[in-house]
């Protein structure tokens, strides 16, 4: 299956058309732009993602990201174990390998369920630890008074990289900037208001949380980079990867491989929009492995003298830490809103952090 590709353009043409104009947006959207909201909820309650092109974006955006975060990961461990900042729960700095666990190693009930799936969509088994390094960045203002300082902390800058600052905020913004259109379309798709979203992320621990997996090291066929888990945020999205490998299961447990094309960003459902539709859309569970299509492409890297990092462009949206989580709107009267009853979105990340070993964000690939 193919996810299928949502260009953002024509809503982003017609939002900056009725930019704070106090009229409703949503009455001014042509029968065929609603259609395109209604796809954007339909796809992500269907399938967790969604692959979006957002002319703000461009892939030599997301080329000169992957360049310089592939020099970051070549450097000597030593090196980058200056950035760790594990007393912060590594919510910023560098998270170095083996320090995230797999949710799929540790909860009891999603193991029973993987055992009771089909062979062909089993996910694969991990063998501890993910082997992967992350760096977390935060993005976007931080609220100057909340209850939660450890998930909105300062930032941790490597020394020798000076365009770093630059390169992680244009990257970071430009990624925030994509989410939020898609967020407003989601909503309007949802039978919500347009900012019914939005406003809820304001000032939220946003992260840009890339990950760095060595392939010199760790590239052999079955190889599990990120084990089978879901995020814990609001929504993950992804520039693409120069090496394949993510697997994402659909709401009716169909395992598939994502291709991302050349220009387009992959998003994924977390688990507080999850929270927020009272489980009309619910949290996508993907992986990172090393598959076929990976060896494929570090053949060609090694053919054309590249690095061999597998590097992620990976952005975690989150709802405001200060935000109370609860269905909105018309999800509220859903029969499962018992599921989902109403909790700060601080307390929220740091109930889902204290099930795994790392009291960081456990994300995507």
């Amino acid at each position: 299956m193919e996810l299928p590709v949502i260009d953002l353009t024509p809503y982003l043409e017609i939002f900056g058309k009725f930019c704070g104009d106090p009229l409703n947006l949503e009455e001014q959207l042509d029968p065929q732009l609603k259609r395109l909201c209604s796809e954007v909820s339909r796809t992500l309650r269907d399938t967790g993602a969604l692959l979006v092109k957002d002319p703000r974006c461009s892939a030599e955006d997301n080329d000169r990201f992957i360049d310089m975060m592939e020099k970051y990961f070549e450097q000597p461990e030593e090196f980058k174990r200056l950035q760790e900042r594990p007393h912060l729960h590594y919510q910023v700095g560098v998270t170095p390998e083996g320090v995230e666990v797999p949710r799929s190693l540790v909860d009891e009930e999603m193991q029973e369920k993987l055992r009771a799936m089909p062979k062909e969509f089993q996910p694969s088994t991990p063998m501890g630890p993910d082997p992967k390094w992350r760096y977390m960045w935060r993005v976007g203002p931080r609220p100057s008074n909340t209850r939660f300082k450890e998930l909105n902390s300062e930032p941790v800058i490597p020394k020798g990289f000076p365009e770093w600052k630059d390169s992680m905020d244009s990257w970071g913004y430009k990624m925030i900037s994509a989410i939020e259109a898609v967020a407003e379309m989601a909503a309007i798709g949802f039978g919500l208001p347009k900012d019914a979203f939005t406003s809820l992320m304001k000032q939220g621990p946003h992260l840009l949380a890339p990950t760095g997996s060595d392939l010199r090291r760790y590239g052999q066929e079955g190889r599990v980079f990120a084990g089978y888990h879901y995020d814990l945020n609001f929504l993950t999205i992804h520039g693409r990867s120069r090496f394949p490998g993510l697997n994402i299961w659909l709401r009716n447990g169909q395992k598939v491989e994502v291709k991302v094309p050349i220009g387009c960003l992959l998003i994924q459902t977390g688990k507080q929009i999850e929270w927020l539709t009272a489980g009309d859309c619910i949290a996508g569970m993907h992986e990172v492995v090393v598959t076929n299509r990976t060896l494929d492409a570090i053949k060609v890297a090694l053919q054309q003298n590249r690095g061999l990092w597998r590097v992620s462009s990976t952005l975690f949206a989150h709802i405001a830490s200060d935000a109370v989580l609860k269905p909105l709107g018309h999800f509220g009267e859903s029969p499962l809103g018992s599921k989902y009853p109403p909790i700060c979105a601080g307390e929220f990340v740091e109930q889902e952090l204290s099930v795994i070993n790392l009291k960081g964000n456990k994300g995507g690939p």
